[in-house]
């Protein structure tokens, strides 16, 4: 008996140290104002595809890109301010909304955060 305590002890502080990950990794890499976006998707209806936010970093400068829920919606580009850049893609024709700056270098892009609300 004692052997499956101990069995199942490990196993739930290893499953909460898996979950507690994520959150511990994200929350220095996203600023205030992302974070905050992250709230409010979570107060809303869960959507379809779920919501990813992605770190992109070129030419000295970090951006988060955050996709929208669904069709012929632009997913846009913010600055670490939490100011719209552009919308890379999405929208009706799948370009955006033409007005993003030409990077000079190749984007680094990080998976920083995904709704896994099912």
């Amino acid at each position: 008996m004692k052997r499956y305590l101990k069995f199942i002890l490990v196993g739930i502080i290893l499953i909460s140290e898996l979950t507690g990950c994520q959150t511990d990794q994200t929350s220095d890499e996203i600023p205030a104002c992302i974070k905050n976006k992250i709230t409010t998707i979570l107060n809303n209806a869960v959507s379809n595809p779920p919501t990813q936010i992605w770190k992109w970093e070129v030419d000295g400068k970090t951006y988060f890109y955050i996709t929208a829920d669904c069709c012929d919606q632009f997913n846009y580009l913010y600055t670490t301010n939490c100011e719209i850049v552009c919308a890379p893609d999405g929208g009706f024709t799948g370009n955006g909304d033409g007005n993003c700056p030409t990077f000079n270098n190749e984007i680094k892009k990080t998976l920083v955060w995904e709704d896994q609300r099912n």
